[in-house]
């Protein structure tokens, strides 16, 4: 096919999916309810734990509205490494799934009592005390980190003779419910909120103590608002709902028999006192996520008091916030510090966020020109002999997966460039590598299903925490299940029988971690490892951190949701292929927001933006220039961990030539290491090619080796898909405003 007719059927291709797409989204309804976890009463004493109502983002979906028998195709398990959440979920929560990756998962395991970061405070659960951290940075070239100092701990006064921990009570997108086991004290810990609020119950006595010094103490006549400098630094404001009579100490602040609501905020700037007394008098009690049209997100907040709710918004928040259908204002000059950059006030009970679209497709953007066929289908012919000589040996999730998802770029790479007679021999192939591991026959490993947390397991972790690289545990999710759909995905597209027969095998692998359900019946927790706050991926799990939630590889969570929106295109499921797109596109805005490091961003401090350019892994309270596998001056590796798999989406991910040139400039020196592997040198190689086209493909050429998950034929398709100006003026404009509409 001539390049000109190519790139004319490519772009009639993407006029129908956004067509799809968007006629899926208006066709089918969403969750408006914000999802009221408990109705206070007004009774002094707190209200029974009964289950919440649980509603589903787009009831009219089928894949989402009746889960697939997952128990009935995977073998249920009983695993021996997984922590007992009856520690700390109330009881009516037991019978659901169970997040397993998310912002509060250090307050699940061992004695729950690590801190986690909670916008823009630290805070830290023991037994049955709350404390809360407005905390500082410390930095230097190779990490940052924000420390937790226990600024305020609240507690029942005397505290509370049970000394059990907390309970989770409830939980949702945005927010987390923490009860006191006593009954009396109930901690609403919704992200984003510059208040800490908690409720009193029972005509109760509180302390509020502190490690430091109180230095001044002072309160409003109506004794609702109090003032506290504290010598740190600090001056914080406590609120409350009804008069409450509070004296103090050097560290202590007690109170008489109180019921109602405080709340608690640090003042970060003298003007902004002003501000958070006007805001104080409404609260919120969670906050949900709905999904309404594609490339679109609505945060909606419970809340109560009366007046409008403040909240605060990171960086890539304030560049998706959109006035349409919003009720939200962004107050400039309103500023808490973070890890994460300025939080800012926005005041509203809804936001609408708005990313650029991203429009999927299984081929490069500016096709493969004919002139550089013969290349390509001489290393083709090569790689896909190679299934057959060099079978897959491992019985690792994560490896095995890499490689069925190496083997299917081949059958894509065939169809650019016209090479149709391979695709009968990868077909072969991923069908014998496949199916062993969906129908249980595979000798080794295989998929289980855990009914305890609720989500797939392997027989490798479900009885060693670090088998399959925590897998077991929930570790990785997206990451190894992401690569079995991309290859699930081709298989479907070019054997539409083997996919009718295997559907629910592979919409069950995919619901593990995209489910979207908040029903009580569903098989899976909702979007697993996805933060909807954050805005990406965390690939840790069930693992106790004094950091807090952890993920190295941004390439391979967007891989996950890349893998999953083809699935969707391979199926005619428009919704997923719109839902996958839209976590897609959300995945790269954070990988270019927190990992990317680029000149002029001001984001991090200045010692460690000047000694790195990407972040090796970043946690919610750390970023480090290290890897869990390598050492940060193995600069190819920090390179290669962000970039694997090469695929089209690749030149989404990396769509910015001038940091992507930084970036090579920042790894090349690290090649001439002794003992560098070649597959991680392919990488850097692939991404010169954004800018060097000809330099690139001739160190390309003479590589001796390949990444487990990569191939000369696809390095080859990567740089001869570089798209040279014929190609983009023939698009009047540029292929990328079929990937991005500005």
């Amino acid at each position: 096919m001539q390049p000109h007719k190519m790139l004319k059927k490519l772009k009639g291709n993407f006029k129908k999916i956004r067509t799809l797409i968007n006629k899926s989204f208006n066709n089918s309804s969403s969750s408006s309810s914000s999802s009221k976890r408990y109705k206070f009463s007004s009774s002094p004493s707190p209200p029974p734990l009964s289950p919440p109502p649980l509603e589903m983002s787009s009831p009219s979906q089928p894949f989402w509205q009746s889960p697939p028998p997952v128990a009935a195709l995977f073998p249920q398990t009983e695993s021996s490494v997984l922590p007992d959440p009856s520690n700390f979920f109330a009881p009516h929560l037991l019978s659901s799934p169970l997040p397993t990756n998310s912002f509060f998962q250090n307050f699940t395991v061992k004695n729950g009592d690590q801190p986690e970061y909670i916008h823009p405070y630290l805070i830290k659960s023991s037994l049955s005390t709350v404390s809360v951290s407005y905390p500082s940075m410390l930095s230097n070239s190779a990490f940052g980190y924000q420390v937790f100092n226990a600024d305020w701990t609240v507690s029942e006064n005397p505290p509370s003779v049970s000394q059990k921990p907390h309970i989770i009570s409830s939980f949702s997108d945005l927010s987390l419910t923490l009860d006191i086991p006593s009954g009396n004290l109930r901690f609403f810990l919704v992200r984003g909120s510059p208040f800490m609020t908690f409720e009193v119950f029972n005509n109760t006595q509180i302390s509020i103590s502190t490690i430091h010094a109180i230095l001044s103490f002072s309160s409003n006549s109506s004794l609702t608002k109090f003032t506290v400098t504290l010598n740190n630094n600090q001056t914080w404001l406590i609120y409350a709902s009804s008069p409450i009579n509070l004296t103090h100490s050097l560290s202590q602040i007690t109170s008489g028999g109180f019921t109602g609501i405080v709340r608690i905020a640090v003042l970060p700037n003298p003007h902004c006192e002003t501000i958070l007394d006007r805001f104080s008098s409404c609260y919120p009690v969670s906050g949900e996520v709905n999904f309404r049209n594609p490339f679109s997100l609505e945060y909606k907040w419970e809340k109560k008091g009366w007046g409008n709710l403040l909240m605060l918004a990171h960086p890539l928040h304030l560049r998706l916030l959109s006035g349409d259908g919003s009720s939200a204002v962004v107050l400039d000059d309103f500023k808490y510090k973070s890890i994460d950059g300025d939080l800012v006030g926005v005041v509203g009970g809804s936001w609408a966020l708005k990313p650029d679209p991203v429009y999927l497709t299984w081929h490069s953007i500016n096709g493969v020109g004919e002139e550089f066929h013969s290349e390509i289908i001489s290393a083709l012919v090569k790689d896909v002999e190679g299934l057959k000589s060099s079978p897959i040996t491992t019985t690792s999730s994560y490896f095995y997966g890499k490689s069925i998802a190496r083997a299917a770029r081949l059958a894509l790479i065939a169809e650019e460039v016209n090479y149709l007679q391979v695709i009968p021999e990868v077909r072969k192939f991923l069908k014998g590598a496949i199916e062993p591991w969906l129908l249980g026959t595979f000798n080794g490993n295989g998929f289980l299903y855990d009914g305890k947390w609720g989500g797939l397991v392997t027989q490798q972790g479900s009885h060693d925490s670090g088998g399959d690289f925590g897998f077991g545990v929930y570790n990785d999710h997206h990451y190894h299940i992401g690569y079995f759909l991309y290859a699930i995905a081709v298989l479907v597209k070019i054997d539409p029988a083997w996919g009718r027969k295997f559907k629910p095998h592979a919409y069950s692998l995919m619901a593990d971690f995209m489910n979207l359900s908040r029903r009580s019946n569903s098989m899976f927790p909702r979007l697993r490892c996805f933060d909807l706050y954050k805005l990406h991926s965390w690939a840790s799990g069930l693992t106790e951190f004094a950091d807090g939630r952890n993920q190295e590889s941004t390439s391979e969570a967007v891989n996950g949701y890349y893998s999953a929106a083809l699935l969707g295109l391979a199926y005619g499921d428009t919704h997923l292929a719109s839902i996958g797109s839209t976590l897609t596109a959300l995945e790269i805005k954070a990988a270019q927001t927190w990992w990317q490091i680029k000149e002029g961003d001001n984001l991090y401090e200045e010692d460690f933006a000047r000694e790195n350019k990407v972040v090796g892994v970043l946690w919610s309270n750390k970023r480090d220039s290290g890897l869990w596998f390598a050492p940060p001056d193995w600069r190819e590796c920090r390179l290669g961990i962000q970039v694997l798999p090469i695929l089209p989406i690749t030149e989404i991910l990396f769509s910015d030539a001038d940091f992507v040139k930084e970036l090579v400039d920042w790894t090349l020196p690290s090649l001439g290491r002794e003992g560098v592997g070649e597959g991680w040198k392919g990488f850097a190689y692939a991404l010169q090619g954004v800018y060097d086209k000809d330099g690139a493909l001739e160190k390309i050429r003479n590589l001796t080796g390949f990444d487990d998950g990569n191939s000369l034929s696809n390095l080859l398709w990567w740089i001869h898909s570089r798209g040279g100006g014929d190609e983009v003026e023939a698009c009047g404009g540029g292929w990328k405003h079929w990937w991005f509409s500005h």
